[in-house]
């Protein structure tokens, strides 16, 4: 897990102490590493909100960690096995000032948010996985492979613009954050800030394009803002919602339900819609 070590995001935010990755044993509940991020790493606008982690079941000590710095335009990269991190740049993590406007919940606010969450595929020939990734403020969509990722020399290259690919656009007003790809159907779900639900797109597609999504489910009550969700190894997709742009900018209402979870069956999800066609 992530501590981000600041305090009061939406207030008088104090920094407390660095960033650092904690690795708990589940088993026992037991703190059995933990690295800082280093100094360098840190930007005046960084803002960490997610960390996605690469493991091979029959290597455990060869894992990686991604963690997207949305304010600081840039990707932290770890390894377990080295114990180190870097730092990773490219034009692609910025936001796009087109797409910055948002109407959520009854509130309109601009966020300038960069790369917010990584969705991996299942493990390829070479071992290796390609990383899906999104801006908040961009409804584009890129891709790079982890093997780039992983090779601190190549992540770190100026000159390693072209190992980064453009996939395409899932239309107007479909700002996404959080992302998860299920690898039993190679469907990728994301949340759609803008259109309060979630929506789906399959891998194996032939291309990257509105007519290759699908909104999986909204509703402008249950689901103002979607900001997280995952995929269990069971294939059963989980949502959470917390309105966060009413709490940010209005407050939110003590008489109402401001949270919820909602978990579905990704085959049930995806049955009969182009994400399960392909």
């Amino acid at each position: 897990m992530l501590d981000t070590g600041l305090n009061d995001v939406v207030g008088e935010a104090q920094q407390l102490q660095d960033p650092r990755i904690l690795i708990y044993d589940l088993r026992n509940d037991s703190l059995i590493h933990s690295y800082t991020l280093k100094s360098s790493h840190i930007k005046e606008d960084s803002f960490f909100a997610n960390i996605i982690v690469d493991v091979d079941t029959n290597d455990c000590e060869g894992a990686f960690a991604y963690i997207p710095d949305l304010g600081g335009y840039s990707l932290i990269v770890y390894s377990l096995k080295g114990d180190e991190s870097w730092r990773v740049k490219h034009h692609y993590f910025h936001f796009d000032p087109l797409n910055g406007n948002y109407s959520v919940g009854g509130v309109n606010f601009q966020w300038v948010d960069g790369v917010f969450s990584l969705a991996l595929s299942a493990p390829h020939d070479d071992g290796f996985r390609t990383a899906y990734f999104h801006p908040l403020s961009s409804t584009n969509e890129f891709s790079v492979s982890t093997k780039v990722l992983r090779n601190k020399t190549l992540a770190t290259d100026p000159h390693n613009f072209e190992e980064f690919k453009l996939l395409g656009s899932r239309g107007p007003h479909t700002q996404a954050g959080a992302s998860f790809l299920d690898e039993q159907s190679s469907v990728v779900f994301y949340t759609q800030v803008n259109l309060n639900g979630v929506g789906c797109w399959n891998s194996k597609s032939k291309e990257y394009s509105p007519e290759y999504q699908h909104l999986v489910t909204s509703d402008n009550e249950t689901f103002i803002f979607p900001n997280d969700l995952k995929v269990d190894r069971g294939s059963n997709l989980w949502v959470l919602i917390d309105r966060l742009p009413i709490f940010i900018y209005r407050g939110l209402d003590p008489e109402s339900i401001n949270f919820y979870i909602f978990k579905g069956s990704v085959k049930e999800i995806i049955k009969d819609t182009i994400c399960e066609k392909n």
